[in-house]
């Protein structure tokens, strides 16, 4: 395993790093909108987690949003089995609306970090991320927000902090009144405006730690499907066209076919 020093932090972490959306299974918020992953055992993600393990996955990046917090409950189970200070942990908070109307109230941001807490077992994150920046109407939450998380962070309930989107523009935006130490923007090779939007710059100008989400698309880009895929009520692919897209998979396809050319011998 190769590993990397994540920006400012100092920390040494693994180049790959071990996403557990799908650990919590199907999931809904709001108006029944799709936000989990169906079709995933437990049994499978405790043996992903052991695996990662022994061979040097030590970045393990979870939310509180991913099954109402099972995924940080699969996580927090293993520390009988892996020592808790061997794994960088990072997790989210911004993401279920709760009883104030807003992902980012700071009542709730305080309730979800003290469950993510609990549900991980652990009296300290390493990273805690705001999940997106959606702050309301006109910005209203952004202060609240960072006044919580920076609040999170002095009572030593995290070391880091972080600010993640699914846009870079988005990121972009906020990050220098944001401050974060390390950012989280989907990038792929099929998605990608990270150099474009200048976040790039800004990151290594700064030297911050960046980690990128769905580098394989959710799985499209493994070349794993053959047919337009269907998903379960409450799996987030339901809302990815290009998995319903035949001419996508066919691209897939022949991707796979040069990329197992490619690295025949791995």
């Amino acid at each position: 395993m190769e590993y990397t020093i994540l920006g400012r932090t100092g920390e040494k972490v693994s180049r790959i790093s071990l996403g557990t959306w799908s650990y919590g299974g199907a999931n809904t918020v709001g108006e029944n909108q799709p936000i989990g992953w169906a079709g995933q055992e437990d049994s499978d993600s405790r043996t992903a987690l052991q695996k990662a393990f022994s061979v040097g996955i030590n970045h393990w990046d979870t939310a509180d949003v991913y099954g109402d917090g099972r995924s940080e409950q699969i996580i927090g189970a293993m520390w009988d089995e892996i020592p808790r200070n061997d794994i960088f942990i990072a997790t989210k908070v911004g993401w279920d609306m709760g009883p104030h109307n807003h992902w980012y109230h700071p009542e709730h941001m305080r309730a979800n970090m003290e469950r993510s807490l609990k549900n991980l077992k652990t009296d300290c994150v390493d990273l805690m991320y705001l999940h997106h920046c959606n702050f309301g109407k006109q910005e209203q939450y952004f202060d609240d927000a960072v006044e919580t998380i920076r609040r999170f962070q002095a009572e030593g309930k995290t070391r880091f902090i972080g600010l993640s989107d699914w846009f870079s523009d988005k990121v972009m935006k906020f990050i220098e009144r944001c401050d974060p130490d390390v950012i989280q923007p989907y990038r792929n090779v099929m998605d990608d405006t990270y150099a474009t939007t200048g976040l790039k710059d800004y990151v290594e100008s700064n030297n911050l730690g960046i980690c990128f989400f769905s580098p394989i698309k959710h799985g499209l880009l493994t070349g794993k499907y053959t047919k337009p895929a269907t998903f379960e009520s409450g799996d987030f692919r339901t809302t990815v066209k290009d998995f319903a897209d035949q001419n996508m998979i066919d691209k897939m396809q022949a991707n796979k076919v040069k990329l197992e050319e490619r690295f025949s011998d791995h």
